[in-house]
């Protein structure tokens, strides 16, 4: 019998591009927030959202793959449903906690524009339906989609992975025809209450997340990711930078309305169809994706250093960190818009919730680090 394979070994610049992705996510849910202007959205069509469902797939890939190399079909499906149902969990915990915070920011500052700013109203009117509504992933208030778009991609990820695992085309070609059709004929499910799409449509990001999934196996496989020569890389160069451009130039114009906005008149319904995952924030992300693997090896001194660590921490335990930056996101928002929005205080804001994130990141890691001990024995220790 062939011995089993072993698990790959963790790539950090997972852990680190997600980790990062986590702060930007953090700095843009803020609104109004100055930080946000530096952010990736404001060089690029797509967003750390982008990047955090591509990790995603790419690190599904590789865990749930050796689970399926290792135990078969049905231990690797429990893993994964293990997964959706901690996912699940932190959700309807998450949606607790950001209503109750919602609600009371509402009631203290007597400000009912909060329950409409952060789509709890119906909530607040009806909570025997939103509830329900909100197991049934159905009611998603301002910040809470991703959760529930990382659930239904995991969801329909066994029957994927095996396809992967037999031939990659068999899972990208259906997904690819599937995004086209929804690009085409606007597929989408809905949510409560206004039967409003998903913010993020599950029918259409599922192309991005199997497209990681993809290169997370043939990493995981010891295959290149990226073919090669240098042309891609350059190829990748030329479209990340002439996005970048657009971009500032539609930046200073959102800041000094007569610097004329380039192609805006062209790219602009393409560069904000964020719901659908338009082709030009996709084909922009994979430029920048490109740009990241090519330029940061993974073997790089720099993923173990002190710089990179809190980063790397962050993306090691992002689903604990993720559920915390939306609370502080909130908290953040609530401060600004009732004590001042001046820019030391938005920056303390921005510091002290960054800062937040990487100490539970600390403490998680130490209450790992403490259970990964073995016990020490009554008698051994006298």
């Amino acid at each position: 019998m062939a011995a089993p394979r072993s698990r790959p070994a963790r790539d950090l610049r997972l852990d680190f591009f997600r980790g990062l992705a986590l702060f930007l996510i953090f700095i843009d849910h803020i609104p109004e927030n100055v930080l946000s202007y530096f952010t990736l959205r404001s060089i690029a069509f797509c967003d750390a959202a982008e990047a955090f469902i591509f990790i995603s797939g790419f690190a599904a890939a590789m865990v749930y793959g050796s689970h399926l190399n290792q135990r078969g079909f049905v231990l690797a499906t429990a893993q994964v449903y293990r997964r959706v149902w901690q996912l699940y969990v932190a959700h309807v915990f998450l949606f607790v906690i950001f209503t109750a915070e919602v609600s009371y920011a509402l009631n203290a500052a007597d400000n009912p524009l909060y329950a409409e700013e952060m789509g709890v109203g119906d909530f607040l009117s009806e909570p025997h339906v939103a509830i329900v509504q909100a197991l049934l992933l159905r009611f998603q208030p301002t910040f809470l989609d991703i959760l529930p778009l990382y659930i239904a991609m995991l969801a329909v990820f066994p029957p994927v992975l095996v396809l992967i695992a037999w031939r990659p085309l068999a899972a990208l070609i259906p997904s690819a025809a599937l995004y086209l059709a929804v690009q085409r004929f606007g597929w989408t499910p809905h949510v409560y209450p206004d039967n409003h799409p998903w913010f993020f449509n599950p029918l259409a990001w599922q192309f991005l997340f199997i497209t990681g999934a993809i290169c997370g196996r043939r990493q995981a496989s010891g295959e290149p990711v990226l073919p090669p020569g240098r042309w891609l890389l350059f190829m990748a160069a030329a479209i990340a930078g002439f996005c970048a451009i657009i971009n500032l130039t539609w930046l200073v114009h959102w800041i000094w309305d007569p610097f004329p906005p380039l192609l805006a008149r062209y790219l602009w319904h393409l560069a904000i169809d964020k719901t659908n995952l338009s082709p030009l924030r996709l084909i922009d992300f994979g430029a920048l994706a490109v740009l990241g693997v090519s330029l940061l090896d993974r073997e790089s001194k720099f993923l173990s250093g002190p710089i990179a660590r809190p980063i790397v921490l962050c993306g090691q335990n992002s689903l604990y960190i993720f559920c915390l930056g939306i609370l502080l996101a909130v908290m953040g928002h609530v401060v600004l818009s009732e004590v001042t929005s001046a820019l030391p205080v938005q920056l303390l804001v921005n510091i002290v919730g960054i800062a937040v994130m990487i100490a539970v990141a600390f403490l998680i890691a130490w209450y790992k680090e403490l259970e990964r001990r073995p016990a020490i024995s009554t008698g051994a220790a006298q």
